[in-house]
């Protein structure tokens, strides 16, 4: 199945508050594991995104890299997960002077095991593909927000309301 087929008719897994936050070990821009246990006891920003070095998902990367200095301060790592090649994503992280954690997730394991692959509408034609969303993952490994079909722009200043920063 392509990326453009509508073949998929079942709703994706939607996360909640509360659920237990799917565990990962995905390699970063540089090829090295990172797993979402690695940050046991901080809370983590995980956020999908269709794919790097594309006009809205380089506003968003941007976005999270200027406030990940509050963030950290406020005690939240983040992880930014896309189904690119690690390779694409280090040419991402260079090109647009990224601070933030990038991780590759080709087989699309982890972005579905999130709710963020699946059917959704481009351009008003349902296609599959990566549903830009964002997770707080609190210090214990659970949901403490869930967000689906986010806008690239303003969704971290959004965010930061929303956490109180």
């Amino acid at each position: 199945m392509t990326e453009t087929d509508s073949g998929i008719n079942t709703a994706p897994v939607r996360l909640a508050p509360g659920d237990p936050a799917p565990p990962f070990t995905l390699p970063d821009a540089d090829g090295r594991p990172v797993s979402l246990a690695d940050h046991r006891g901080r809370r983590v920003v995980v956020y999908c995104y269709p794919a790097a070095l594309t006009p809205g998902c380089t506003t968003q990367a941007i976005d999270f890299t200027a406030a990940a200095g509050d963030l950290a301060e406020a005690g939240l790592d983040i992880i930014g997960i896309s189904p690119d090649a690690p390779e694409k994503l280090h040419r991402f992280r260079e090109q647009e002077q990224l601070s933030i954690t990038l991780v590759s997730d080709e087989d699309k394991q982890v972005l579905t095991a999130y709710g963020a692959y699946g059917p959704k509408k481009l351009y008003g034609k349902e296609v599959v593909g990566v549903i830009r969303s964002t997770f707080v993952i609190d210090g214990e490994g659970r949901v403490e927000k869930a967000a689906y079909n986010v806008k690239a722009t303003g969704h971290v200043a959004k965010l930061r309301r929303d956490l109180g920063l």
